[in-house]
């Protein structure tokens, strides 16, 4: 797709950013991800920060920030339905008054044009998602020598087998990632059931799952990837561990057969088939070269490929047949809360029983 000129960007496009939060123990990370958005050089609508059931989190972040209400450059919302971030992503729409609503982790900073450039794709009315490159920050400083650049996305990153430049892609990246107001018109948002919940298992794959029932609501829909929309996304310790990479692998697995169950193992499991008979086999070429060649960590790199895609598989023959006896239970794609739902700053908030999710897929 031709790049889009300097000149045609909607620079009144309003910009929603939405930052999911729901520990205490990354306050420095969640300033220094609402630091990155107030100073981006296209800037922001709104920077809301959702607060999943966690009452001190969110009478901290009021207290550091003011209990602003709507119209503030930074707002305050609990989680208005289950925990996890799907529910709290929602939760952040729904409240969000921008045309276009962006998602940052609250453990990632954005470069200054990241909004820019996001912004320059919805020049064309028939974007209606675009995502940007995930660049890992490792907590030792350097990349674990046997970690392949191919399973970056075990930790929230851009990985090697992605296309350069601005693409059209079957689906964006849920932590840096943007969307038309329009698009969670047409799907209902988020899936529960699936994605991140807090510090249990690392599932995934709900912004892969509402990708596709996008498209198939708007067959002409154009998602994007443009890899100048840049943040920086810190990798803690315990995920530098094989032990980590092993556990999440076999999460992606779960969360791919809820997807595959969800829209068709055809559409959910299109990408997944080009990245393990091509990129794959590749990386592992590549390490078993390094070996041969003496360079540090190419058997690793080979080996740990090789492992990945076993627990992978594992998770996803488990997860299959989970799905099947359950009927799809605990896997639902909820109404948006209403307008405002969950916008306050009140503790008790936090805490009130989710709604029971309906329309399940």
């Amino acid at each position: 797709m031709p790049s889009v000129p300097s000149q045609l960007v909607p620079s009144q496009l309003r910009m929603s950013v939405v930052i999911c939060v729901y520990t205490e123990e990354r306050w420095d990370d969640i300033l220094a991800a609402v630091d990155s958005v107030r100073d981006q050089s296209l800037p922001a609508h709104e920077t809301l920060l959702v607060v999943d059931h966690n009452p001190a989190l969110l009478r901290r972040l009021a207290a550091y920030y003011g209990d602003q209400g709507p119209g503030a450059a930074v707002r305050m919302l609990a989680n208005a339905g289950p925990r996890g971030l799907s529910a709290g992503r929602n939760t952040g729409i729904a409240a969000s008054t921008g045309e276009v609503i962006a998602f940052l982790d609250d453990d990632a900073v954005a470069e200054r044009d990241w909004l820019h450039h996001f912004a320059a794709a919805y020049a064309d009315p028939a974007v209606l998602a675009v995502g940007g490159r995930t660049v890992p920050v490792w907590a030792s400083r350097r990349r674990p020598p046997w970690f392949p650049e191919e399973f970056d996305w075990v930790v929230g990153c851009t990985y090697r087998g992605l296309p350069p430049g601005r693409v059209q892609v079957r689906n964006v990246l849920g932590g840096n990632a943007s969307f038309r107001r329009e698009a969670f018109q047409l799907t209902g948002g988020f899936a529960t059931g699936i994605g991140r919940d807090g510090d249990k298992r690392p599932l995934g794959c709900e912004e892969t799952e509402l990708c596709i029932r996008l498209t198939r609501a708007r067959p002409d829909a154009v998602l994007l990837i443009d890899d100048r929309a840049v943040i920086h996304h810190k990798v803690p310790p315990a995920r530098e561990r094989f032990a980590y990479f092993r556990t999440r692998a076999y999460a992606e697995g779960l969360s791919k057969a809820l997807v595959a169950r969800s829209v068709g193992a055809q559409a959910g499991l299109s990408t997944e088939r080009r990245y393990t008979t091509r990129v794959l086999p590749a990386g592992i070429a590549r390490g078993l070269r390094d070996a041969l060649l003496g360079r540090p960590g190419g058997a690793g790199r080979a080996g740990a490929i090789v492992a990945g895609v076993a627990a992978a598989a594992g998770g996803y023959v488990v997860g299959a047949a989970r799905a099947r006896g359950s009927g799809g239970a605990g896997f639902a794609v909820p109404p948006l809360p209403e307008a405002g739902a969950g916008t306050g700053t009140r503790a008790e908030a936090a805490d009130a029983p989710p709604r029971p999710a309906q329309g399940r897929v």
